[in-house]
C-alpha cells in the first residue's frame, strides 16, 4: 500500500515575523560590536592605549644638569653637585603620613602639608617635588623607614655649589623652588615647570633662566598600584632626553671681585667697576651681603630669619637699588652742561668767598676759594662755583642733561631688575612742594636735596666720561655656551649712540679730574705710574652719618676701567670711597698691591660704616 506524500504545511504568520526580527536583531548586535571594535582598535585604539598604560607608566621629569658659570677669565663661579629629591604623586599618597614623611625629610609639618595642598588643587596625579639638594643621609633614611609609603618616589638631581672665593651673590643671582604663585605665572605664559622645579629668582641665575635650565625631558617608568616604581618602561627606550643646558661667561673679573668683596667688610655699600669701551661689568659688590649658597634649597629656616631681620639688609643690591644722592660726583655733568649750553666757558672765573646767598638762604661751601675757574671748581670741588651755575642754567635744561647720561630714567642693562634713581624736574617740584621758587633749585647743582642715583648708575656716568662721551650698556652676560656641541651664543645687547659733546669740552673736564687726583681733593686715591681721572663725593645724610663717594678712571690716555663707590655713613668720600677705589683699579691694571701701599689697604679695612642715628 503506497503512502500518501506528506503535504508541507506552511509556517504560520507570526512564526515567520519572529524569525525575521530575531535575524535582525542577531544582525545588529554583530554590527553594533563590529563597529565598537573598529571604534576601540582603529579610530581611537592609540589614545586608549595610552590611557591603559598610564595607569602603570608614569612620566618623570628629567632635567639636565643646570648650567654652569665662569668668570672672564675661565674661573668657575658657579657649578652642581649630585643631589636628591623627593616627589610625590598626591593622588597616591594618603594625606594621614604627612607627619611621618615631614619628619624623615627635616621639614615642619605645616610646610608640607601646604606643598601638597597646592599639588593636589593643581593636579592630584602630577608628581610635585617636596623636598630638594637632600643628603644621601636623609635620602636613606627617607628609604629605610619610608618604604610604607605610597605615592612616594626619590630621583637623582643637582644642586648649586660655588667654588669660586668671590661670591658675587647679586651677580651670578640665586635659584629656589617654584611656588605656588610663580607657578601660575609661568602656567600663563606657557612655560613647562612643575611646583618644586628649580629656577632663578635674581641675578643672572634669573636673567638667562630659559638657557640655564635647558630643556625638560621625560623618563617613563612602570609603577604599582601604590606608586611604587618597578622599572623603566622598554629599557628606557621611549624616554624623552633632556635638552642641554648653557655655560654661561660673565664678564666679572673673580679675583677683583673677592678683593672688592674684602674691602666692603664691616661697611654698607656697594662698588662697580666697569670697562668704559664695552660696558662689562668688572664688579659688581655690595655690602653687607649674603652667599648664594646661604639660598640654595633646601634653605634652612633659621638662616632665612636671621637674614631677613639683620638691620645691614643683606639681600638688598645696593649697587642696583640704593637711590642715594651723589654729591660732588655731579660736578663734571655740572661743567661739561654749562660748557656745551654756553653758560660758562673755559676762562669763567667765580669768586667763592665761602657762601652762597639766594633769597636771603646761605648756602655753605666748605672754605673760600677765591677765584676760581671751572678747572678749579672741579679740583678744589668749589660749591660756590656750581652753586652759581645751577642757578644760571634753566631747571629743565638741567633736567635734560641729566637724564641723556642716565639719571632718573631706565637704561639699558641685562640685570633683570635696576632702580631708576630720582632726577627731578618741574612737575616734581610740582606736585613734592606746591608752590615753590628756584631757591629749590640751589642744592641740586652741588648733588644735594631731591635728588639721587644709584652706584650702577655712577659707574656708566664715569664711563661715560672716560671714553669721550658714548654711553655704555651695563652687562654681565658675556657668551653662553652649549658644552656638548661646542656653540656659542653672544647675548644681543643695545649700543647707544654718542652724545655731541664739543670734543674740547669734554678735554676740560677731564683734565680736570685728573688733577683732582694728582694734586685735588682725591689725593689719596693716587696711584704710582698710573694716571687715574677721579671725582669724591659727601652725601648729606640728615638720618647720621654723611655717604662718602668717589668716582674715577684709569690710565687717563686709555682708560680700561671706570668704577664708582659708595660707602654709607662713613664721612668724607676723600677718605673713605677714594682708597678703596685707588686700591681696586691698582689691582686690577697690574694685578697687585705693592707693599708700600699695604698702610693703605690696613686703612681701607678697618674702616666701618657707622650706626645710623
Amino acid at each position: 500500500m503506497t503512502r500518501a506524500p506528506r503535504r508541507r504545511v506552511p509556517p504560520l504568520p507570526w512564526v515567520r515575523t519572529r524569525y525575521r526580527i530575531l535575524v535582525t536583531l542577531t544582525v545588529l548586535t554583530f554590527a553594533v560590536l563590529g563597529g565598537r571594535l573598529v571604534d576601540l582598535q582603529l579610530v581611537h585604539g592609540a589614545e586608549y592605549l595610552a590611557q591603559a598604560e598610564g595607569n602603570a607608566i608614569k612620566a618623570r621629569p628629567v632635567l639636565p644638569p643646570r648650567g654652569r658659570m665662569f668668570d672672564r677669565t675661565g674661573r668657575l663661579l658657579v657649578a652642581n653637585e649630585p643631589s636628591f629629591t623627593v616627589m610625590v604623586t598626591p593622588a597616591l599618597f594618603d594625606a594621614r603620613q604627612s607627619p611621618d614623611l615631614a619628619r624623615y625629610l627635616g621639614l615642619p609639618d605645616t610646610l608640607l602639608a601646604a606643598r601638597l595642598s597646592a599639588a593636589r588643587a593643581h593636579n592630584p596625579n602630577t608628581p610635585v617635588a617636596v623636598a630638594q639638594g637632600l643628603s644621601l643621609r636623609r635620602v636613606a633614611q627617607v628609604f629605610e623607614e619610608g618604604y610604607h609609603l605610597q605615592g612616594v618616589a626619590i630621583v637623582d638631581g643637582q644642586r648649586r655649589i660655588y667654588p669660586s672665593t668671590a661670591a658675587a651673590p647679586f651677580a651670578v643671582g640665586s635659584v629656589g623652588e617654584v611656588g605656588p604663585e610663580a607657578f601660575a605665572r609661568w602656567q600663563a605664559a606657557g612655560r613647562d615647570y612643575r611646583l618644586g622645579d628649580v629656577v632663578g629668582l635674581s641675578g643672572m641665575e634669573r636673567a638667562y633662566e630659559e638657557a640655564l635650565r635647558g630643556r625638560p625631558g621625560k623618563a617613563f617608568v612602570v609603577v604599582d598600584a601604590h606608586g611604587r616604581v618597578r622599572g623603566r618602561w622598554y629599557d628606557g627606550f621611549r624616554d624623552v632626553p633632556p635638552g642641554q643646558a648653557y655655560d654661561l661667561t660673565l664678564t666679572l673679573d673673580a679675583h677683583l671681585q673677592a678683593f672688592a668683596e674684602s674691602l666692603l667688610v664691616g661697611k654698607r655699600g656697594a662698588v662697580v667697576a666697569l670697562d668704559p669701551q664695552t660696558g662689562e661689568i668688572l664688579t659688581y659688590a655690595s655690602a653687607p651681603a649674603y652667599h648664594p649658597a646661604d639660598l640654595v634649597p633646601p634653605i634652612d629656616a633659621e638662616l632665612w630669619a636671621r637674614l631677613t631681620a639683620d638691620p645691614g639688609r643683606p639681600l638688598f643690591d645696593r649697587a642696583a637699588l640704593s637711590t642715594q644722592p651723589l654729591g660732588s660726583t655731579i660736578k663734571p655733568l655740572m661743567a661739561l652742561m654749562a660748557l656745551e649750553e654756553g653758560v660758562i666757558d673755559s676762562t669763567t672765573v667765580v669768586w667763592c668767598n665761602g657762601a652762597y646767598v639766594w633769597g636771603g638762604h646761605v648756602f655753605r661751601d666748605h672754605g673760600a676759594h677765591g677765584r676760581v675757574t671751572v678747572h678749579d671748581a672741579i679740583r678744589r670741588s668749589c660749591n660756590v662755583f656750581f652753586f652759581t651755575t645751577m642757578m644760571r642754567t634753566p631747571f629743565d635744561t638741567w633736567t635734560r642733561w641729566g637724564h641723556d647720561v642716565g639719571f632718573g630714567v631706565p637704561f639699558p642693562t641685562d640685570l633683570p631688575v635696576t632702580g631708576r634713581g630720582l632726577w627731578p624736574d618741574s612737575s616734581y617740584f610740582d606736585e613734592a612742594f606746591g608752590a615753590w621758587t628756584r631757591g629749590y633749585l640751589v642744592s641740586l647743582g652741588i648733588g644735594q636735596g631731591d635728588l639721587g642715583v644709584t652706584p650702577l648708575q655712577l659707574a656708566r656716568y664715569t664711563a661715560l666720561l672716560a671714553n669721550g662721551g658714548t654711553p655704555v650698556t651695563p652687562h654681565l652676560a658675556s657668551s653662553l655656551r652649549n658644552p656638548v656641541t661646542g656653540e656659542f651664543v653672544r647675548p644681543g645687547l643695545p649700543r647707544p649712540e654718542p652724545l655731541p659733546f664739543t670734543p674740547a669740552h669734554m678735554r676740560t673736564v677731564r683734565e680736570a679730574m685728573l688733577a683732582v687726583v694728582e694734586n685735588g681733593t682725591g689725593h689719596r686715591s693716587r696711584i704710582e705710574g698710573i694716571a687715574m681721572a677721579g671725582k669724591t663725593g659727601t652725601a648729606e645724610n640728615p638720618h647720621g652719618e654723611d655717604h662718602a663717594l668717589f668716582i674715577g678712571f684709569a690710565p687717563f690716555d686709555e682708560p680700561r676701567i671706570a668704577i664708582a663707590v659708595l660707602v654709607e655713613n662713613a664721612g668724607f668720600g676723600s677718605q673713605s670711597a677714594a682708597p678703596i677705589a685707588s686700591l681696586l683699579v691698582e689691582r686690577y691694571l697690574t694685578g697687585r698691591t705693592p707693599p708700600e701701599r699695604r698702610a693703605l689697604l690696613d686703612g681701607v679695612l678697618a674702616i666701618r660704616s657707622r650706626d645710623r642715628e
